[in-house]
């Protein structure tokens, strides 16, 4: 039959004699020339023979089946043969190499040849499968008739059918199909009518015919189940040498892996339920593989001391992308039978794994901790250490993820510490570009706000964060493994905080900090307030200053501040809000405060916020410095003039001994406390040296003559001493024309005044006149004022 092809207008005709028509039909024994209007019939009709073969009444042509008639115009045509044969004996469709591979409804084949296998039991009619050409199913045998068709486009070379029919007994069941696989492949299949349903309470049989050297795997990749009454729909395996054939699976567990040479799987079906059939599917994977070397290096898993860890590990890109059937398979095996490309480990229990693997960097391993507080008065005084078990680093493959999901009750938050290597967060201008980085997150049923990305070595001490909060870890390449020892993050359950968040920050001296709101770039949520604390070191002063001049937001409810105080008494405040300038770069002389408060804003707009901090070396006030350089160079030259006088006046004078009256009161009232060491510790009593100019021993001479000064001689004072200094003498202004009567002392406040008496001492030795200790022992004198007489005034 020629006819149209669907949804084709008819640009082109067939002209049969002098008939035009736009469908032909030959029937068997029919001889009948035609020819189109058109030059290029091939784009609007396509042409189906369709042969009948009787294997109930009648005897089967057995053997391969040939493309008949030929000679036909160069169509798109399909090939149908409709085999009739009774239940109770089996046919058999062999294909010749290089054999067949099944592809999912709606596929299409490279070279545009087309096999479509339908069963056929009675009335009911089985879709076997769709396949190609190029793959390992070389036989299919069926129980009953068989519909069998086989389309080619108008360009195809192939003069061959590439199969043959043969007569076998009856299988007992609804197929076989059977897949060769020799070398290193892998191959998928699927259930009869997939993606509907498999008949019920069928059963069928794949059989797999794998070099005994080779290791063949099954998955499953996507099935369903339906509704039963009775029995239950199973998989089942007839595996050689097994000591337990079959072994009967679930579609829901793990399949049989590093099965060695052929095997058997079958699926069965059950009675379903009439009203709530459902939907019984099954699409599989078997891949074939040489042994790997490493298949029995067995690796121990310790998880028995962990609580709430799951280890998964899984091919690169798992869960979002799944492996092409194309690529290496890579598996992981918790024992030599069940292996699978994602394999899941449980706290609580020792694992000892191992893998069937090329190139294990193409596996990965994802972990999650779970931490809650139930105690309050138990979990405020733990800290948690959140570092990578040995157990998970000690693996061959590459950590991609460690999660740590914390739940904090209400009242109680969440403080992240790194105490040694603190941390850095990531920006534009200051990127992490170490082996693994840190995202935070604080999230409640409502809201979720991503604080930020971080790495080690930076100078964020902790922060404290409200609400449940997920720590992730990333690693980047393979020098995490090296750096997995120094992990120093911990975590500890705090009291309540009013901030969403506060960062506390004590930054590298010789470095340049970025800090930025959490949520970036999408800004903060409405109504949050952020805070940071800047730890400024006592001999540095801080430079504070903002990347932008102004918030960038509007507010549609309430207010948006920026606020920054110093830690100092009487320190203000300085605030603004989002419509006014943000500060000018500032010094910080004091630990600070930068906070942050958002308001609701207008659609459209964001806070996103960031600032920077610099430090450098406190620097002393340049007119300080001057005035101390002043005044230690003033002095210096009044001591250099002061000394210059008395050794001028040393060399013109005769050396003068001092005669110390001890009759004299020389305690100042009131007036203690002036020096640290008292009279009976110090020389403030002795005088090493007498100026002529301070001799006044005839002011001393009295009316009764009870003291006269003793000439030549210098008697030490050995009674007892007080604790004060002496006050000093007071000023005398004396008449020297030859008036020998005294003027009366200048007063003097606040001081009583010791009355010393001086004498010359004349040329010769000296002698000592008796004791010292005695008060009056009649020692006389020479007044120096009746040798020389003085204009000057004295001390």
């Amino acid at each position: 039959m020629i006819k149209l092809k669907p949804r084709v207008s008819p640009g082109c005709l067939i002209r049969v004699k002098y008939a035009i028509r736009s469908e032909l039909k030959i029937k068997p024994g029919e001889n009948v020339t035609f020819t189109f209007t058109c030059s290029t019939p091939e784009k609007y009709f396509v042409m189906e023979i369709q042969k009948n073969i009787d294997c109930v009444s009648g005897l089967c042509p057995f053997g391969d089946v040939h493309l008949y008639p030929t000679g036909l115009p160069r169509l798109d045509r399909t090939f149908v043969w409709d085999v009739k044969a009774s239940t109770k004996a089996g046919l058999e469709l062999k294909f010749s190499a290089p054999w067949l591979r099944q592809i999912e409804p709606g596929e299409t084949c490279p070279d545009s040849v087309r096999y479509n296998i339908n069963s056929c039991i009675d009335t009911a009619t089985v879709n076997i499968g769709t396949f190609c050409r190029n793959g390992s199913v070389s036989r299919i045998k069926l129980l009953g008739g068989v519909i069998l068709s086989l389309h080619l486009s108008w360009d195809s070379p192939l003069t061959s059918s590439g199969f043959s029919i043969a007569n076998r007994a009856s299988i007992k069941r609804l197929c076989i199909i059977e897949s060769v696989l020799n070398g290193e492949s892998s191959v998928t299949l699927m259930s009869p009518n997939y993606p509907l349903a498999f008949p019920e309470d069928e059963l069928m049989t794949w059989q797999f015919v794998v070099p005994s050297n080779l290791r063949a795997t099954v998955f499953f990749h996507n099935y369903s189940l339906s509704n039963c009454e009775r029995k239950e729909e199973r998989v089942e395996y007839y595996i050689p040498g097994s000591l337990s054939n079959p072994e009967v699976f679930k579609l829901s567990d793990s399949q049989p892996a590093n099965i060695a040479g052929s095997f058997n799987l079958s699926l069965q079906g059950c009675d379903q339920d009439a009203q709530n059939p459902g939907v019984l599917r099954l699409l599989f994977q078997v891949v074939v593989q040489h042994p790997q070397v490493n298949e029995n290096v067995t690796h121990v898993v310790d998880l028995s001391k962990e609580r709430n860890v799951t280890v998964t590990i899984h091919f690169e890109g798992w869960p979002s992308r799944l492996p092409l059937t194309s690529e290496p398979m890579c598996l992981i095996c918790k024992d030599p039978r069940t292996c699978d490309r994602v394999l899941t480990l449980e706290s609580g229990t020792t694992y000892k794994i191992s893998f069937l693997c090329k190139d294990l960097s193409r596996l990965r391993i994802t972990a999650e901790k779970g931490i809650s507080c139930v105690d309050l008065r138990w979990c405020q005084r733990k800290i948690y250490s959140l570092v990578v078990p040995k157990a998970v680093t000690q693996l061959p493959i590459r950590l991609h993820k460690f999660i740590w999901k914390i739940l904090a009750p209400d009242l109680i938050n969440v403080e992240i510490t790194s105490p040694s290597l603190k941390l850095q967060q990531h920006v534009p201008e200051q990127r992490c570009n170490t082996s693994y980085s840190y995202g935070i997150v604080s999230a409640t049923p409502e809201t979720e706000l991503n604080v930020g990305v971080f790495c080690p070595g930076g100078s964020i001490e902790k922060i404290q964060m409200r609400n449940n909060i997920t720590v992730s870890l990333k690693t980047f390449g393979k020098g995490f493994l090296n750096e997995s020892d120094h992990q120093d993050l911990k975590m500890s359950f705090v009291p309540h905080i009013k901030d969403e968040c506060i960062f506390t920050v004590s930054p590298d001296p010789k470095a340049k900090v970025y800090l930025q709101t959490p949520n970036w770039p999408y800004g903060l949520p409405p109504y949050v307030s952020i805070s940071w604390y800047v730890v400024v070191p006592s001999k540095q002063v801080a430079r504070l200053g903002f990347s932008r001049d102004r918030m960038g937001i509007s507010c549609e409810t309430g207010r948006a501040y920026v606020n920054i105080k110093e830690e100092a008494p009487g320190a203000e405040e300085t605030v603004r809000r989002e419509d006014e300038l943000l500060p000018q770069p500032r010094d910080m002389y004091h630990d600070f405060w930068v906070n942050v408060s958002n308001c609701k804003p207008v659609e459209g707009t964001q806070l996103t916020l960031q600032f920077w901090v610099t430090f450098a070396d406190k620097s002393i006030d340049l007119g300080v410095i001057l005035a101390v350089v002043a005044g230690t160079g003033v002095l210096v030259a009044i001591v250099l003039t002061v000394c210059c006088v008395k050794k001028k006046k040393k060399k013109s004078q005769s050396p003068a001994v001092g005669v110390y009256n001890m009759n004299v009161n020389t305690q100042v009232p009131r007036k203690q406390g002036l020096f640290a060491k008292g009279r009976k510790n110090n020389e403030s009593h002795v005088y090493a040296v007498i100026d002529d100019a301070m001799v006044y021993g005839h002011l001393l001479k009295e009316s009764n003559g009870s003291v006269t000064p003793e000439v030549d001689v210098y008697r030490p004072f050995d009674g007892p001493v007080g604790s004060l200094p002496p006050s000093p003498p007071p000023f005398f202004r004396k008449n020297i024309k030859g008036s020998s009567n005294t003027e009366e002392p200048s007063p003097l406040t606040d001081t009583d005044h010791d009355t010393y008496t001086f004498a010359h001492q004349k040329s010769g030795p000296s002698e000592d006149n008796g004791d010292t200790n005695e008060k009056n022992d009649g020692d006389t004198s020479v007044s120096l004022l009746e040798n020389k007489e003085h204009d000057d005034s004295v001390e």
